[in-house]
């Protein structure tokens, strides 16, 4: 139950979002949507931030669980992108508002956890210590957080497969080699 009342608190924020600015978004009209009332929301939520925070680490870290891979990790990026382009009013609603950080916040975690999995099978028969691992994730992730805040930032409209395979041009196999530099 408590679940589906999460589910149905974020379908109805969504809902709200997709025409009004989240800043003018309440929490009755949050509840008055879903058929809930303010308790409900505060039981399980902060704030409609907090709410909104547990929308994106849900839904990003379903689009990309299963691509952490060398060999799946543009996958996961392109389902990022699809994802977002899929919530696009909700996306830019966030972006344009004081959620801004949420939305950041969320996938440069979600990206670092899926490029420190990159980094650790690339490093395998490499001397690399933990915290060089470390800084080549942060380095990428910062690449690719800002590459999705750029593309958002001119509201979406370059094709995200075009970023892919370029983006894929310039950095394949570069993790490997990064790593092999700080190898002792």
């Amino acid at each position: 139950m408590s679940n589906l009342t999460k589910l149905a608190l974020a379908k109805s924020l969504k809902t709200q979002m997709e025409t009004t600015p989240l800043s003018k978004i309440t929490v009755n009209d949050i509840v008055n949507d879903c058929g809930l009332n303010r308790r409900t929301l505060y039981y399980h939520f902060h704030d409609i931030y907090d709410l909104l925070e547990w929308i994106y680490k849900t839904e990003i870290n379903d689009v990309i669980h299963n691509n952490k891979t060398i060999k799946t990790w543009q996958k996961g990026f392109l389902d990022i992108f699809l994802y977002l382009n899929e919530n696009k009013k909700v996306v830019l609603n966030t972006y344009h508002s004081i959620g801004r950080d949420t939305l950041e916040n969320h996938l440069y975690n979600e990206l670092y956890d899926a490029i420190i999995q990159v980094v650790e099978e690339s490093s395998i028969n490499l001397n690399v210590s933990e915290s060089e691992k470390k800084y080549v994730a942060n380095f990428y992730k910062i690449a690719f957080v800002g590459i999705l805040i750029e593309w958002i930032k001119h509201d979406m409209k370059e094709n995200p497969e075009k970023i892919i395979m370029n983006l894929n041009k310039i950095i394949s196999g570069d993790i490997r080699r990064a790593l092999e530099k700080f190898s002792k």
